[in-house]
């Protein structure tokens, strides 16, 4: 999964740190806030551009608590694809102020299809696809935690 715009140069300076992923990334904890209840999430931070243009490419398998998230800064109009990402996922558009403003839903495998944000946002959040609806969560929902301070 990459970023098909400009590389960034985003900050995550002031996120708590769970140690590193296997692919050697930050790992951070990330919270949904659904209809009252609080989806908790281990996310690998994509803060570079290179970690960006790779994201989740040529993974086999997301656990249903895990994703990557992709920080911006500043804030803008994203679009992503699915080059060599082998796993539908759900991609998660999040505007500076930490609600969800677009939901992309089961991306599909491998397209090279342009999945836009709709807007300005300050990070992207890729989970497994289908979380979004498995959990009831949409566009409006809150999303808290490192590195979202």
């Amino acid at each position: 999964m990459i970023a098909s715009l400009a590389a960034c140069q985003p900050s995550a300076s002031n996120a708590v740190e769970l140690g590193q992923s296997p692919a050697g990334l930050k790992q951070v904890p990330l919270t949904i806030t659904s209809n009252g209840k609080a989806h908790r999430f281990t996310v690998e931070v994509a803060s570079t551009g290179e970690e960006q243009a790779k994201g989740l490419m040529f993974r086999n398998r997301l656990d249903p608590d895990r994703g990557m998230v992709f920080p911006f800064d500043p804030p803008r109009d994203a679009s992503f694809w699915m080059r060599n990402t082998l796993i539908p996922l759900d991609m998660i558009f999040i505007r500076a102020d930490g609600t969800i403003r677009r939901i992309a839903a089961n991306t599909e495998p491998l397209s090279e299809r342009s999945v836009p944000s709709g807007g300005p946002v300050r990070y992207v959040l890729e989970v497994i696809g289908g979380t979004g609806r498995k959990l009831g969560i949409e566009p409006g929902d809150k999303v808290t935690g490192a590195p979202l301070r």
